[in-house]
């Protein structure tokens, strides 16, 4: 039986690939599987992944005819996965030695639906350790109580799939699956399913994924429309939280992140191309107006007077009735 799953897209990382496979060799057992998904790289990336599809004991390589994006990839490598036990890393990132099956121990031993890891940031050549924003760790907990308060970081805004393991039970609930297509954000509709559906999860102190930022083909560093797959990524997290039991008390948070990632993107607009800024602009004022508009007022009133007032500006920017229904 496979004990582990590890998802692991590739697209055109072909400077990066070696390193991550490298350091998956490093973390081996006979019921580990390693799963390559290759999304119709163009750069010679699927040549090095095919050579350590005969190399790397475990591994197994999937290819996409066409470029899904990194949601869908994922989703691929879930779809494929045989292990009781599921995690991912990015195809430019990498892991220490041991890593793996120190995280498999620490989700059996607790027996939570899902755990999630510390992580190393890498930015050329400097490092800083990124802790889960939860300050209970190593005793399980219901995700649902770590979302609030509203004003704070909290577990959802800690985002990154690659940052954890997760229990087969989670597929077999559908909640770990993502939205298909999202180019960017895809980990923010699948943090906030995950805190508001599953049952139990738990915090760990373990150190072990490098996560590789700056990447210069990273969609992060990108300033093409992809990016503004950030405004459907949220969309849904508000139209998802608006239906739960207590979306009295989750909205708020919800809108004040929402709100937070749009005024750090109008904030660096010009790294957008001159058409997107356009779009980004006009598709956030239509994206404000379809929150809910009382606690939009409350969120704006917490909020830092640079970024409430780049939001206050753009709310009252008119508007087609077409564009804010898109």
């Amino acid at each position: 039986m496979v004990k582990l799953s590890v998802i692991v897209p590739f697209y055109d990382v072909r400077q990066y690939a070696p390193d991550t496979l490298k350091s998956l060799r490093a973390n081996v057992r006979d019921d580990f599987e390693f799963i390559l998904v290759d999304d119709c790289s163009r750069d010679g990336t699927l040549e090095i992944l095919e050579h350590a599809a005969r190399e790397l004991p475990g591994a197994v390589l999937v290819r996409h005819e066409r470029n899904g994006g990194l949601a869908t990839a994922r989703n691929t490598g879930i779809d494929t996965a045989r292990g009781a036990y599921l995690t991912f890393l990015d195809g430019d990132d990498w892991i220490a030695p041991g890593y793996l099956p120190r995280l498999v121990a620490a989700i059996e031993e607790l027996g939570c639906d899902f755990v999630r890891t510390d992580h190393v940031q890498c930015t050329a050549r400097a490092r800083s350790v990124q802790r889960v924003p939860n300050g209970r760790r190593g005793v399980v907990l219901n995700p649902r109580d770590a979302i609030l308060p509203a004003d704070r970081s909290t577990s959802v805004d800690y985002a990154y799939a690659w940052a954890g393991v997760y229990s087969r039970r989670l597929v077999d609930r559908g909640l770990l699956h993502f939205t298909d297509g999202l180019r960017t954000a895809e980990d923010r509709p699948w943090i906030w399913k995950l805190h508001r559906e599953a049952d139990s999860f738990a915090t760990v102190g373990l150190l072990g994924v490098f996560y590789r930022r700056g990447v210069a083909s990273s969609l992060t560093q990108i300033g093409d429309v992809r990016q503004l797959d950030f405004l459907r990524a949220f969309d849904q997290v508000i139209a998802e939280t608006a239906r739960d039991p207590d979306a009295g008390e989750l909205l708020p948070k919800a809108v004040r992140t929402y709100c937070a990632i749009m005024a750090h993107h109008l904030g660096s607009i010009e790294r957008f191309e001159p058409a997107v800024a356009r779009q980004l602009r006009s598709r956030s004022a239509a994206a404000l107006k379809r929150l809910p508009q009382d606690v939009l007022a409350r969120v704006m009133d917490t909020m830092d007077p640079q970024r409430a007032s780049r939001l206050r500006r753009l709310r009252r920017r008119p508007v087609s009735a077409r564009t804010v229904a898109a």
